[in-house]
């Protein structure tokens, strides 16, 4: 890692997050001065408290649907790089609280974008989607930024219409020749130590194996382009270093595994027992809402632009989330760990 972040002023925006948390406890070991706005942790536990992350940078309880507030931040903060990671990121909540999904992921993003409109001075936006803004047709086509956006779920389909702002306003900020830069980024399923979320594989399995029970598995054969946490977060990272030094001048990239390492949920769950062993039991999905079964990313683009690689394959991902929450279990320092799985990725 280069010293371009030693004194930076940072905001993430989601930071109490799964993502957000790996990615501020990160960039404070960077030296970066970091700034926080988000809702507070919405799991128990949480990753942002175990970390202790409150301890470390500026938090801010906050809602991005809030315009006037999350543009009083963005002033205060006085921010070098933002890294928009805000959202409500589950495709099964996406049903179920349709009218949250779309408010807080295109208006919440429209607010910040908004607000960024009356900076004065040098800052870089990277506004972080997913790999689920594609029009799937679940083909063997591996998708890369320049095809057609969609989505059939709310949140899909929220996700993709946050990257049509982001491009809108992308126009804007060059037309009026605002210090802004802003870019995009779509990253594959992600996983790793610390994510407690509902209905998500990682987290069910190992809620499952800690109390000894059967994991229940939903949809065991669907293909995702699957990757360590720390995989994209670096992607984002390097993005906003290069587009702030004017080293690259792309408006999006993908960040997932290699093609060699698409796996199917099956995979995730015969590799994650090798570790910690315990049984599983598929679901009746008849009557399930729609969840893609097959959906894969071209990384070509950001090898190439950036030069960004993927570090850990398939099975070191799994061993390495395994690991994680095999320690956390048994009482082990989640600071010490977390950050020892950060230099081991830095050193891979």
């Amino acid at each position: 890692m280069s010293d371009f972040w030693q004194g930076k002023r940072v905001l993430i925006t989601g930071h109490t997050g799964f993502k957000g948390s790996w990615l501020a406890l990160w960039l404070h070991s960077l030296g970066a001065e970091v700034f926080g706005f988000a809702l507070e942790p919405d799991t128990h536990p949480s990753l942002f408290d175990q970390l202790r992350l409150v301890e470390k940078i500026h938090h801010r309880v906050g809602d991005i649907r809030e315009s006037q507030t999350l543009k009083e931040y963005l002033k205060f903060s006085q921010a070098d790089v933002v890294f928009h990671l805000a959202a409500q990121p589950l495709v099964l909540r996406g049903y179920r609280e349709s009218l949250l999904t779309w408010d807080t992921n295109v208006m919440g993003t429209v607010n910040l974008l908004e607000a960024a409109r009356d900076l004065k001075y040098p800052s870089t936006i990277v506004a972080v989607t997913t790999d689920k803004v594609y029009h799937n047709l679940e083909t063997n086509h591996f998708y890369s930024e320049d095809d057609r956006l969609g989505g059939l779920d709310p949140y899909s389909a929220s996700k993709a219409a946050a990257e049509l702002s982001i491009q809108s306003y992308r126009s804007v900020f060059t037309q009026e020749r605002l210090p802004v830069k802003l870019v995009s980024a779509r990253a594959g399923n992600v996983i790793g130590g610390g994510d407690w979320a509902e209905d998500r594989l990682i987290p069910d399995i190992v809620r499952a194996l800690s109390k000894g029970e059967h994991i229940k598995v939903r949809n065991h054969q669907a293909v995702r382009p699957w990757q360590h946490v720390l995989e994209p977060l670096f992607g984002y990272i390097s993005m906003a270093e290069s587009v702030a030094k004017d080293e690259i001048g792309v408006s999006t990239l993908n960040f997932g595994p290699e093609r060699s390492e698409m796996r199917s949920v099956a995979d995730v769950i015969d590799s994650a027992l090798e570790h910690w062993p315990g049984k599983f039991q598929t679901l009746d999905q008849s009557n399930a809402p729609h969840e893609a079964g097959l959906l894969m990313l071209s990384i070509e683009k950001a090898k190439e632009c950036l030069g960004w690689t993927p570090k850990w394959d398939f099975s070191t991902t799994i061993g390495k989330t395994m690991t994680w929450y095999k320690e956390a279990q048994n009482g082990g320092d989640i600071l010490s760990l977390t950050l020892r799985q950060i230099r081991e990725f830095e050193s891979a």
